[in-house]
């Protein structure tokens, strides 16, 4: 599998973003083509979130968030970690952080 990157979480573990997901969030048609502009930040946000909330009904998903102070939001990304790694499966602005997704 293609990876646009790949690097170690704040929780140690190895994540990567995958093309598909990559193009998916991404694209135009997508609900989050500016996410193009946040490549960096979707990196730095796993390697030293601001929080790190974990799914409530699914342990194997998190959501981690920085803010952003230009854009007065958050960025979230989310992961699902399989095999002990993990895969970014969203990333996008929001206004609120879910402590309970």
């Amino acid at each position: 599998m293609d990876y646009v990157f790949e690097i170690i979480d704040k929780t140690g573990r190895k994540v990567h973003l995958t093309k598909e997901r990559w193009t998916h969030i991404t694209s135009p048609n997508s609900q989050h083509p500016y996410m193009a502009n946040y490549f960096e930040e979707i990196k730095e946000t796993l390697k030293a979130p601001a929080f790190i909330i974990l799914h409530s009904l699914d342990n194997t998903k998190a959501n981690y968030y920085t803010y952003i102070k230009n854009e007065k939001a958050y960025l979230l990304v989310g992961v699902k970690y399989l095999n002990g790694e993990g895969f970014v499966t969203t990333a996008f602005l929001t206004r609120k952080i879910n402590r309970k997704p």
